[in-house]
């Protein structure tokens, strides 16, 4: 018997998201959660939660309008956005997600406007420059906002976030050709990693703006715990449903990468990470006087939100799909590498700095501040004490 030996060529692709899509999506993510935790102060006027729905709502603003410059860009012809509005694919939840993402936008904007309004007429009123001018300009006149509609604003754009949130995580998931990517789980995970970060993000915040406030970390604390509680369950129901190939997807799934060392190394870390952080934040919860660590804890959750999207959106790329084995990949060092999640970060923290040095949104809490940083500035200083 003659035996033939049958050589198969298999053209390796090379991936299809960049480090931008990272950016993009934990930008995103951040600026949905920070909305919902800017909720009960600002929408249901909880007197307690106003402190944290200020410093929400500035992270909010700035994350939403940086996460579309990383979008644009990791279209690779960002001049090509509006073939999305040329031509309309119903079909595509890619396609839908660019029609919510600008109505997203200008509600988050609106909303912010709204709230941060009786501060810039405040300050529009001082003498103080270019800076009364343009809170002027900003604060458009002098009539008073209803506030049913800032309510009615507000609702529209937390609608909006839950299209985002949809959208986002469904256009990944119903990728079949990555068994990693194709399971329901995948956008439940998205958006419990996001409250992570953006827990984490407000006490960072609520550190480097001066504010801190131990209410607020305290609160942050336990928006934190309840969702690394959700991710804890969601990753546990998407390995069970792997186990007794419930979800045929996430059996091909761990099936395609149970020999990797890489993948083993990185789900052990991702899972201590995730369980350092869930105890850290109950032990600090439950100790007031550790609070002030909280921006430390902030900093370890913005690590496990950003992480996990890098692990999905950019190690799933490279298990082999039409081969064995897995690809390499070796992040560049410009524009679509490390200078390109860099320069995201910066432009953030460009737009948090911008914000802050036109629009007081602190508001009446601006005060305390000035006053106590006056205060420890005359005690250092040898200052007489009044009380």
């Amino acid at each position: 018997m003659n035996s033939m030996a049958i050589e198969m060529l298999v053209p390796r692709y090379g991936i299809a998201w960049y480090p931008w899509a990272v950016q993009y999506f934990f930008l995103i993510a951040l600026s949905y959660a920070t909305l919902w935790l800017a909720v009960p102060g600002l929408i249901l006027g909880k007197k307690a939660w106003m402190p944290t729905a200020r410093i929400a709502m500035l992270a909010c603003v700035s994350t939403t309008l940086v996460g579309p410059v990383a979008l644009l860009a990791d279209l690779h012809q960002p001049l090509r956005f509006w073939h999305f509005y040329g031509y309309p694919t119903p079909w595509s939840w890619m396609s839908l997600g660019s029609f919510v993402l600008p109505l997203y936008l200008g509600a988050v904007v609106v909303l912010a406007w709204m709230s941060w309004r009786p501060a810039l007429k405040e300050r529009s009123q001082a003498s103080d420059g270019w800076f009364s001018k343009i809170a002027g300009w900003l604060s458009w006149g002098h009539w008073e906002i209803p506030r049913p509609l800032m309510v009615l604003v507000g609702l529209g754009a937390l609608v909006l976030s839950l299209g985002i949130m949809v959208y986002t995580g469904a256009e990944v998931a119903i990728v079949r050709a990555r068994p990693l990517w194709n399971t329901y789980w995948l956008p439940f995970a998205f958006m419990a990693t996001g409250f992570i970060g953006a827990a984490g993000l407000v006490m960072v915040l609520n550190r480097i703006s001066q504010a801190r406030n131990v209410i607020i970390n305290r609160q942050m604390f336990s928006v934190m715990i309840g969702a690394c509680i959700a991710m804890g369950f969601v990753a546990l129901t998407w390995f069970l449903d792997g186990i007794n190939a419930v979800d045929g997807s996430v059996a091909i799934a761990m099936d395609s990468i149970k020999d990797s060392e890489q993948w083993r190394a990185t789900a052990l870390w991702g899972g201590i990470a995730g369980i350092t952080l869930f105890v850290i934040a109950i032990i600090l919860r439950l100790r007031e006087r550790l609070w002030g660590w909280g921006w430390l804890v902030g900093l370890l959750a913005l690590h496990v939100a950003w992480m996990f999207r890098w692990v999905v959106l950019m190690d799933v790329q490279t298990v082999a799909r039409n081969s064995a084995g897995y690809h390499n990949y070796d992040m560049a060092f410009g524009s679509y590498g490390l200078m390109g999640i860099l320069g995201t970060f910066g432009l953030w923290i460009a737009a948090i700095l911008l914000i802050d040095l036109f629009i007081p949104w602190r508001g009446n809490e601006a005060r305390a501040i000035t006053n106590k940083t006056s205060s420890s500035s005359d005690i250092s200083t040898g200052a007489p004490s009044h009380g």
